[in-house]
């Protein structure tokens, strides 16, 4: 998938880079060899967990990943529920952020706060790398939520995003790479995994970097009190008339547009047609939702059309519709981040 620099990184970034690397990180269970009675062995091979993609073993070369990489030989169970990659605020590396050479071509980190996206082509990388170590010091864990990227701070975060499925993870970056002209981004088997491409090997992807200012939004979205509903019991044989009413605590105004956090998201009322949606956020007055509305006017071309709908005690600004669900990520994507909002994509 990717050539690793972890090891030239370490001498300070030298002139020749390691192309093949053995998998040496701790050892996961492997298939066994029993020996039968006649002297012969029979290969008992390795339970996979029936909810990931069928994949050809790796070093087999008929995946779509590079040659001898491939997925590990027993995956931990729910994968897919692993979070995305907790974001902080931290100084950059200095090792790790020098200038680079690698096949000749010169790589110069970014060591500034200056917004930055990128469109191309997504690969992953497990098994030939796990446990070795990469440009930032720590070691490579297939089943974390990191990627490489020839030019990102490190460490750094980024969202990407898929243009085919539209499903979006964010992954610490600590390596470099890949190298190759087509390729933009190499994530974690796990990321992969979310992102819908661990059996095609690729996917496009649109690379956003979160700014310090977004890990702060990020980070004060996640610590904000979460509205608790409270539901008056009733008996089941009290009749529908007679249901009493459901009632909800107070919940905390929401007056930043970057304080909208992915567990408020909620579907799409029947007020909007059906389509994709991009939720912009939610407000508990109508008077913020609008003022919201007119923040994000300038964006109203990328945007589609911008509707505050009622949902329940909230305000909800949605922007779309849109054709799909790839189509309603390309527009978040697209979205500066001096916008100062985490677009949700969700479908009516």
């Amino acid at each position: 998938m990717r050539t690793t620099i972890s090891h030239i990184c370490a001498r300070g970034l030298g002139l020749a880079v390691l192309l093949t690397l053995a998998a040496c990180g701790t050892a996961p269970p492997k298939s066994g060899n029993v020996s039968m009675p006649h002297g012969g062995k029979v290969k008992i091979p390795v339970r996979q967990d029936p909810t990931l993609p069928a994949l050809p073993a790796a070093g087999s070369g008929r995946g779509g990943y590079y040659k001898d990489d491939g997925p590990g030989d027993n995956p931990p169970a729910n994968l897919r529920d692993v979070p995305d990659a907790e974001v902080r605020n931290e100084p950059y590396s200095t090792r790790s952020n020098r200038p680079y050479v690698v096949f000749g071509k010169t790589y110069t980190p970014m060591t500034d706060n200056e917004p930055f996206t990128q469109r191309g082509t997504g690969t992953w990388y497990g098994k030939k790398f796990h446990g070795q170590r990469t440009s930032s010091g720590e070691l490579y864990d297939m089943y974390k939520m990191t990627a490489a990227h020839p030019t990102l701070p490190i460490p750094s975060y980024a969202r990407v995003t898929s243009i085919d499925s539209g499903e979006q993870v964010i992954v610490r970056i600590n390596d470099r790479g890949p190298f190759h002209a087509t390729r933009v981004i190499d994530v974690s088997y796990t990321a992969a995994l979310k992102l819908g491409f661990l059996g095609k090997g690729s996917h496009q992807v649109i690379v956003e970097r979160l700014l310090p200012a977004d890990i702060d939004a990020i980070l004060a979205a996640r610590a904000a009190p979460k509205p608790v509903p409270s539901v008056v019991a009733r008996s089941i044989d009290t009749p529908p008339e007679s249901e009493p009413e459901m009632r909800a605590v107070a919940q905390p105004e929401i007056t930043s547009l970057a304080a909208v956090d992915a567990t408020v998201a909620a579907p799409a009322p029947s007020a909007l047609a059906t389509g994709f949606y991009l939720q912009l956020g939610a407000y508990s007055r109508l008077d913020n939702a609008e003022a919201g509305r007119t923040q994000l006017a300038p964006y109203a071309q990328t945007l589609g059309n911008l509707d505050v709908v009622p949902a329940g005690p909230l305000f909800r600004l949605y922007g779309g519709p849109f054709g799909s669900r790839a189509e309603a990520a390309r527009a978040a994507a697209s979205l500066p981040a001096s916008a100062g909002i985490k677009p949700i994509v969700i479908e009516r």
